[in-house]
């Protein structure tokens, strides 16, 4: 291990000597290497080789300290080439490779490959030595990324073999993983529309620990909101929003790491207050989750368009119950929205959909056409913007008309995921 661990550093040294100036590795360890807290300690990240550790930290601070191609393919160099020297199949290195893997599926997903992150979170998977730990970080990471592509059946088949092997290997008495991989489960039948399937396996975390600051919270929140438990959906949102902040110790992944998570959970409250009449909140909490998704992501960034969508369709459900106009800003809006997640024109009829944000992007898309409808001058266009809507439009719990339509009182209502970019 020792030899490894000096081939490893050696590695760094290398990699860490880019366009002739020398960058120091950082001595602080990265996330993945402080104590799990799921509950009470019971469950400990592994003691992974400390020299990988590093790497995998500077790998990733380098990356992300410009977000370019460039700084992310250096990063990416450095953990390829500090895997390939993690060469014994003990425990250490089992772990220690599976900490590398999840640092390259985040550089990969960070910088829009989303189908190598996949990969890379299918190999943790497959390291049978690795800790339970780390395997619920990849599987709740493998799930969110496989929703966010329109992989549901996939999805659902890694959330059911993992709930499977918590059951076979008696972690049951573990409440912590137990939850867990119940929540990652429900998380994707909501995401089918199978809200009995879903409610057996979010029924009674409401009262549960690790809610605070989790997936968890944030998925068991969807589940209420969208089932028309208001109340109890806006104590889960603030949970999880108040637990990332406080959270200090934590593993997490690609789209549904705590940056994530807390984005995400704003967004989801913002929403919530405009289902529910509440502007003022909502559009002050709205504007929260786009200073931070424009921060995190960069202003042109798809995910900036989608939260975008969301406070398009606040202005529009205000302008409809106040029964005021505001065509010109929600026109705005919707169009930047589009924009940013890169919709096809409309004449082109082959044009090449973006599967993540297929969902976002009808709805934006039916939203807009509402407007365009009411003026004479734009009707036809509005027509044909309708109709793509609703071709591209594959929910399988409630329909674009009924995602767009805030009934009362309220009936069915649609609730735009940030993490995953779906529609809940």
């Amino acid at each position: 291990m020792i030899h490894a661990a000096t081939k490893c550093a050696r590695a760094a040294a290398a990699a860490a000597t880019i366009r002739g100036r020398a960058i120091p590795v950082r001595r602080s360890l990265v996330r993945y290497a402080t104590p799990l807290r799921l509950i009470h300690g019971e469950i400990s990240v592994p003691n992974a080789n400390h020299v990988a550790i590093q790497m995998v930290n500077y790998a990733l601070s380098h990356a992300r300290s410009q977000r370019s191609d460039e700084t992310y393919a250096q990063g990416m160099l450095v953990l390829e080439q500090c895997l390939g020297n993690q060469a014994s199949d003990d425990q250490v290195s089992q772990d220690s490779k599976a900490t590398v893997l999840l640092a390259m599926s985040d550089l990969l997903y960070e910088s829009g490959n989303s189908s190598e992150a996949i990969e890379r979170l299918k190999q943790v998977m497959s390291l049978t030595l690795s800790s339970l730990s780390i395997r619920v970080v990849a599987v709740e990471a493998l799930v969110g990324l496989l929703i966010q592509s329109g992989q549901d059946d996939a999805s659902l088949n890694v959330a059911d073999e993992f709930l499977e092997l918590v059951k076979e290997r008696g972690h049951e008495n573990l409440q912590d993983v137990a939850a867990t991989a119940k929540t990652i489960k429900g998380l994707t039948e909501l995401v089918k529309g199978s809200i009995e399937s879903a409610e057996s396996l979010f029924q009674g975390l409401e009262n549960h620990e690790i809610c605070k600051g989790s997936n968890i919270a944030l998925s068991y929140g969807e589940f209420l909101h969208a089932t028309g438990k208001f109340e109890m959906a806006k104590e889960m949102y603030q949970k999880a929003i108040q637990g990332v902040t406080e959270t200090k110790d934590s593993m997490s992944s690609c789209n549904m790491n705590l940056k994530a998570v807390s984005l995400a959970a704003t967004f989801a409250l913002g929403q919530l207050e405009s289902h529910i009449g509440n502007f003022g909140d909502a559009e002050e909490t709205l504007t929260s989750a786009l200073t931070s998704a424009e921060e995190h992501y960069g202003h042109n960034h798809p995910k900036v368009g989608v939260i975008l969508t969301g406070i398009a369709l606040m202005y529009r459900n205000k302008a409809k119950q106040e029964r005021s106009s505001s065509i010109m800003i929600q026109e705005g809006l919707f169009r930047r929205a589009l924009e940013l997640m890169k919709a096809p024109p409309l004449d082109d009829t082959e044009g090449i959909i973006n599967v993540e944000t297929q969902e976002v992007m009808a709805l934006a898309r039916g939203g807009y056409a509402e407007l365009l409808l009411i003026q004479e001058n734009r009707r036809s266009e509005g027509e044909k913007m309708k109709s793509w809507a609703e071709s591209a439009w594959r929910n399988r719990r409630i329909s674009l008309s009924e995602a767009l339509t805030l009934s009362e009182p309220l009936g069915k209502v649609g609730i735009i995921d940030a993490r995953t970019t779906r529609v809940l």
